[in-house]
């Protein structure tokens, strides 16, 4: 039998709140003056409504399982039912109202839900007023949204319904009471109004509206006497209805006659979206659209009106999901009753909607609203004096093309299909295509939004949280500053801001990394500061718009260019723009959405007694148990989401255990929708014995002790956002940094301190504020200078694509002509007068020498800048004069940083360079004095170091290195490189084609992982983070996964295609070391992971289960290998092999052959072909060989020279590759030895990183790339021979 749940764990509740009889009270029908009008009159009277009965769950306990359909008061107020107005004897007194306050004196004792307000539910059940009609009415329908003193929302459907007023018989509380016939004849035979309304958590607009039309058709054939219990029986089909989890798996329920669908939401973090999207787009034109879009993200004070109740709720709900992620958080009421309209006066912000008729009446009395029609789909002001801005102009137009290439009506849709002979058929038919058109409108709208705020991100400072709106705002179209003044201003712009700035990887931010060019994406990581390419240029001069419109300051830019198309004529949506016309404005909306699937609830029996519900539990625990059998091994997304429903099943069935055992698969499977805080207050509600019984279960033992051993209340994450403010007090060092970096001057801290040092030049080392407020105004001054030039179009056609004009100087006469000096990441040239045209004077890779004289002309000496190029006898001379000495420090560090970008073939020396140029530009307009100068001098970072140390590498480092890149560029320190991991390209149907490209896979400090393409050594995935801690190793298996160990003892699962985490395996109990791969990564079988506590776990790659776990060792298992059937363990001091059940075969031991008793081994590598294993011992600079035929004879050693440290070893054909520390021309760096295997000598010593080489990785043994400490934090990429 199942046990009980406990007591005081709050089970999770089904779909259902709360469902409530409402209508006329029985008084006001048979009371004298309520019918004191004239016989034979056709006005029937207005009646007040009132909440008849409430039915709230859940509906059986266990206490009363024989008598859980009996109208009984339940004694726990835990297991209360609903509550009705006590039953009235026959001659009771007229008036006696139901309710004092939500709960009456006269009621049941029930607990109604937050949020539901029963005074006022009448009026929004009955928004009109309850009037006793003469004829027959249609039933009808309409939506509610209730709000809470904590602003959370509940939603409600309300289905109104006539049905006759007998003489003899008023149907109340499901009884019959015979009654003298007192009613006027106008009130014979007359109809009077009810409503069934459903609350709900969950917005299922059309899902409920369908189970209320099957609760009408038994309503209209069933006695008086049965309506009250037909209501009770459908409220408690959908209290025991769960929620479906987020992602693709819908439940549907057979209601009699329908089969009814409650979608899932797409993911965690997006609405629930059961409603029409396109209902707005049919009511407005798009440029109506945009225009309330407007309104609601300036947070006005709105009001929709019409004459049809449903549409108030099911537009205004539409605006919302068009907003998303962008949430609004002000007062929502969809539904505003006759009684309720002076809400409008409110003086804040909302979003309100009232009947049509009351339209004249708001529009007169309250002033500064926004009122929308609509019916007529037309927008006014209530004040003359409103000025609500445009959206900008090339979203807009964006936006309004992709509308009009929509298809919106169902019935061309069908024209192509047969005839459904089937209603529940054709209805799955029309919810397919609804299903797509509501995909393709969120797309466009959340373009809309992407192509509005794409820019905010460069004006953030992740570190410090602060956003420069008034750099931003300089950025902005003179025609769009006031759009985003009022934008700027308000609440959801700045939630908006908190979920950039801690990187929150929302649908917003999905749809901008899919949408960025490759350009953009490139230089986001690479061109700091950034400046806009020719490419752009080009674009931008293009297009006349964009040239008239052209940004007064600099921007910088990360926003693809969308080019401005005519406008066709508006569709009348009979068919769809010609595919050349989609396809010019975006991709968006070619857009398949994602494949979803259906879940079919079990039937639910009745009596509604225990024995029933626990039936209808095992039913649902067994269908669930039999879809997850027949699902695929690689369905891990179907089969989180069966998870995940049958552990709430088992919750609800009080079985806890079995829900803990399938909430602990999910954890493995999909960690997105773990409901970890159901989890928690599960495990905190364990009784003893069920604690003791999930000890001795392995799986369980682990999830429980997390819960248990985490603090009670976790600190909060800081979500503040600063507004930048230039500083006012003197600042040191560190302040400084901080300052600067704020600013979005430049994030190096490094460049900031030579900065300061520039600044503080025979000064007090103090920045006082006036000095930084020049300095910002001046760096300022610069980029809108750059922003601005015009090139000819012959220049733009002879530069790179991804060119910038960095340096601009004054017009000076030089030897090739009178112009103005242009400097580029890659050359200078001549921008020649008069006729428009340039120069070229040289790349900075032909210079051979730069010198600052003086020529005479006349009785003046004007300073000269002279630059003799390698291949040209001719000197380039000009006479730049005042600009002179700083233009010779600018070419020099330009000339100094390419050379060491060609030496140590790293780009990043040349961004580098541009900044400390243009920091020398802006140091010299702050000073401005005799000493400016040499203050500028202080940042020729590069070119000092050009002349103080040989630039040359070793000739053998030389020709291995192939590239290098930097994965913590952009951020204000290096960071240590711990792992690399490298994946071959492949197809795979569920990736673009984009996505197929080899993958190179880098793991920095704090658990953040970097990816690179490794086609082309660019950014793919920028970063993200798996934990908090440490990683230690990776490894890919299968063709989608990526297994990452962690200091935390959690192996985290990325999935290759979407670029996230969201499953966790967590039996390890300490640091996870090792990860190796059975099968190949094609088509794995198993996977074996260890920690350092000497544990080894054997994984099952499609359940993700552990299928053995053994402890060969006692502790301190820093890797293992697989090698011939066996596993290689390491640890600190011996080398143990045992079998894949954990069975030792031998073991290498270093007390064995070391007389120091504290030798440890580091690595080790095996070499199959010869036979041998290779390992390495901590703080020695030898490398072992012992024969794999004979572990007891001596190893051999080889020496490697000048080597302080060894961090890591790899196999590479007939190679080892030994990664360390060593000595070089007398100073520490890091050290890769190349050692021939065969041969057993060191071939090559390569010298490419300042810090120690801590991780070496194959990248299909062409090339070995290699990974650096926090002091240089950067990848080498070697070629292999």
């Amino acid at each position: 039998m199942a046990e009980a749940a406990p007591q005081h764990l709050a089970l999770p509740s089904g779909l259902l709140e709360l469902c409530a009889l409402l209508g006329a009270p029985r008084d006001s029908l048979r009371g004298p003056d309520q019918v004191a009008q004239k016989r034979g009159g056709t006005h029937l009277p207005s009646l007040d409504p009132e909440v008849l009965s409430v039915f709230v769950p859940p509906f059986v306990s266990k206490e009363d399982s024989q008598t859980a359909g009996a109208n009984c008061v339940t004694p726990n107020k835990s297991k209360r039912r609903s509550f009705r107005k006590k039953r009235e004897k026959p001659k009771a007194e007229p008036g006696n109202g139901l309710l004092e306050g939500p709960r009456g004196p006269d009621s049941e004792d029930v607990c109604i839900p937050n949020g539901v307000d029963l005074l006022a539910l009448p009026q929004l059940c009955f928004p009109g007023g309850v009037c006793v009609a003469s004829e027959p009415k249609e039933d009808g329908v309409h939506f509610l949204v209730l709000t809470d003193v904590c602003g959370t929302r509940t939603h409600g459907v309300v289905a109104q319904f006539y049905r006759p007023l007998h003489d003899e018989h008023c149907f109340y509380n499901g009884q019959a009471h015979w009654e003298p016939s007192r009613l006027s004849g106008s009130m014979a035979g007359g109809f009077v109004p009810y409503a069934v309304c459903v609350v709900s958590r969950f917005p299922y607009y059309n899902a409920f509206r369908d189970c209320l039309s099957c609760l009408l058709t038994h309503l209209k054939s069933c006695k008086d006497f049965e309506v009250e219990n037909h209501i009770k029986d459908f409220a408690a089909k959908l209290s025991l209805i769960p929620s479906p989890p987020p992602g693709p798996l819908h439940l549907t329920y057979n209601m009699k006659p329908l089969q009814v669908v409650f979608p899932s939401r797409a993911d965690p973090e997006s609405p629930v979206i059961d409603l029409d999207l396109h209902l707005p787009l049919l009511c407005f034109r798009p440029e109506k659209v945009l225009q309330i879009l407007t309104c609601l993200l300036t947070e006005q004070r709105i009001v929709f009106f019409s004459s049809n109740w449903a549409l108030l709720t099911l537009v205004t709900e539409c605006f919302l999901v068009y907003l998303h992620p962008l949430q609004w958080k002000h007062t929502f009421v969809p539904i505003l009753s006759g009684q309720m309209l002076d809400f409008v006066m409110a003086p804040t912000s909302f979003l309100m909607g009232c009947h049509l008729d009351h339209f004249e009446e708001v529009s007169k009395e309250a002033d500064g609203l926004i009122l929308i029609n609509i019916d007529i789909g037309s927008i006014t002001y209530s004040s003359d004096h409103m000025d609500v801005p445009d959206i900008p102009l090339l979203a807009a137009q964006t936006f309004i093309q992709r509308v009009q290439g929509l298809q919106l009506h169902h019935e061309l849709d069908l024209t192509r299909l047969r005839a459904s002979t089937d209603l529940n058929d054709g209805r799955a038919c029309r919810r397919a295509w609804q299903q797509r058109l509501n995909a393709e409108i969120q797309q466009l709208s959340l373009h809309l939004l992407v192509s509005i705020f794409r820019e905010v991100k460069n004006h953030l400072n992740y570190e410090h949280r602060v956003f420069n709106s008034e750099e931003f705002l300089k950025t902005r179209a003179p025609g769009d500053q006031q759009f985003y003044k009022q934008v700027l201003e308000t609440y959801m712009f700045h939630s908006f801001l908190k979920a950039r700035l801690n990187r929150s990887m929302d649908a917003f931010a999905q749809m901008d990394l899919n949408t960025q060019s490759e350009e953009d994406r490139t230089n986001g990581l690479f061109l700091s500061p950034r400046r806009p390419t020719v490419e752009k240029m080009a674009s931008r001069k293009a297009s006349s718009l964009h040239a008239a419109r052209r940004r007064l300051v600099v921007s910088l830019p990360n926003l693809q260019d969308i080019a401005i198309p005519e406008l066709p004529p508006r569709n009348s949506s009979l068919r769809k723009m010609d595919t050349a016309d989609r396809q010019s404005g975006s991709t968006v909306l070619n857009v398949t959405p994602q494949a979803t699937y259906t879940f079919k609830i079990p039937e639910i029996h009745f009596p509604l007694v225990a024995q029933c519900v626990q039936a209808y539990y095992s039913d649902f625990v067994n269908l669930l148990s039999k879809a997850m059998n027949c699902l695929a091994p690689d369905n891990s997304v179907l089969l989180a989401r069966y998870l995940y429903l049958r552990g709430l099943v088992h919750l609800m069935q009080g079985q806890l255990l079995d829900a803990l055992l399938d909430f602990q698969s999910l954890y493995k499977t999909d960690l997105r929708i773990f409901p970890a805080d159901l989890v928690k207050r599960m495990v905190e509600s364990m009784s003893g014995p069920e604690c003791a019984q999930a000890e001795r279960t392995p799986e369980l033992r682990r999830l429980i002790s997390e819960f248990l051993d985490q603090p009670g209340e976790a600190p909060k994450a800081d979500d503040h956002v600063k507004n930048f403010e230039l500083p006012r007090k003197h600042m040191q060092l560190d302040d400084f940094v901080q300052r600067v970096q704020e600013s979005g001057i430049v994030k190096d801290a490094s460049i900031i301190s030579r900065l300061f040092d520039a600044l503080t030049v025979g000064r007090q080392k103090l920045i006082d504020p006036e000095t930084f407020k020049d300095l910002y105004t001046c760096w300022k001054k610069i980029e809108a200078e750059a922003q601005e030039v015009s090139l000819p179009a012959a220049v733009m056609e002879c530069l790179d694509k991804n060119e910038c004009v960095y340096k601009l100087s004054s017009s000076v006469k030089t030897s090739r002509g009178v112009g103005k000096l242009a400097m580029t990441q890659k050359r200078l040239l001549l921008l020649t007068e008069g006729t428009p045209g340039y120069v070229e004077i040289c790349t900075f890779r032909n210079i051979e020498e730069v010198r600052s004289t003086t020529v005479a002309i006349l009785f003046l000496r004007i300073p000269t800048l002279k630059i003799k190029m390698v291949s040209k006898k001719e000197v380039f001379e000009a006479n730049l004069k005042t600009e002179c000495d700083l233009w010779h420090l600018m070419v020099k560090e330009m000339w100094a940083g390419k050379k060491l970008a060609d030496v140590h073939k790293d780009p990043q020396y040349i961004q580098q360079a541009l900044t400390h140029v243009l920091l020398m530009d802006a140091v010299v307009s702050t000073l401005q004095s005799t000493s400016a100068i040499y203050a500028a001098s202080k940042l020729s970072y590069f070119d000092k170091m050009k002349n103080e140390m040989p630039m040359a590498v070793p000739k053998t480092t030389a020709e291995t290195l192939k590239h290098k890149i930097n994965p913590s560029a952009g951020e204000t320190f290096p960071q240590d490189v711990d792992v690399l991991l490298y994946t071959p390209g492949h197809l795979d149907p569920a990736e673009k084609v984009g996505d197929a490209h080899p993958k190179l896979w880098c793991a920095l400090s704090e658990g953040k992982v970097i990816v690179f393409d490794a086609s082309s050594w660019t950014i793919h995935q920028h970063c993200f983070r798996v934990g908090t801690s440490r990683l230690n190793c990776m490894a890919m298996v299968e063709q989608n996964q990526v297994w990452v160990g962690s200091e935390d003892s959690v192996i985290y699962i990325i999935n290759i295609h979407s670029m996230s985490c969201n499953k966790q395996l967590s039996d390890h109990r300490t640091s996870v070391t090792g990860l190796v791969v059975q099968g190949g990564t094609a088509a794995p079988s198993q996977v074996y992971s260890c920690s350092v506590d000497g544990t080894v776990l054997a994984w099952d790659v499609s359940s993700l289960q552990v299928i053995r776990r053994f402890q060969p060792l006692n502790g301190g298992l820093s890797s293992i290998r697989l090698h011939r059937g066996c596993l290689w363990c390491c640890t600190g001091n011996s080398i143990t092999v045992v079998t894949t059940n954990g069975s030792p075969c031998q073991e290498l031991n270093t007390k064995k052959f070391f007389q120091e008793q504290s030798i440890s081994f580091l690595g080790f590598q095996l070499v199959p072909e010869q036979e041998q294993l290779w390992v390495a011992c901590a703080g020695y600079n030898d490398i072992y060989i012992w024969s794999l035929e004979d572990l007891a004879r001596p190893p051999q050693r080889i020496h490697l020279p000048d080597c302080c440290k060894v961090n890591c070893m790899l196999r590479v054909k007939r190679q080892i590759w030994v990664g360390g520390t060593g000595l070089s021309q007398g100073k520490s760096k890091g050290k890769i030895y190349v050692i021939n295997a065969e041969r057993k000598e060191v071939e090559k010593e390569l010298v490419a990183h300042t810090d120690t080489v801590k991780t070496l990785c194959s990248a299909e043994d062409r090339y070995v790339l290699s990974g650096s400490g926090r002091e240089e934090g950067k990848i080498a990429i070697w070629n292999v021979e």
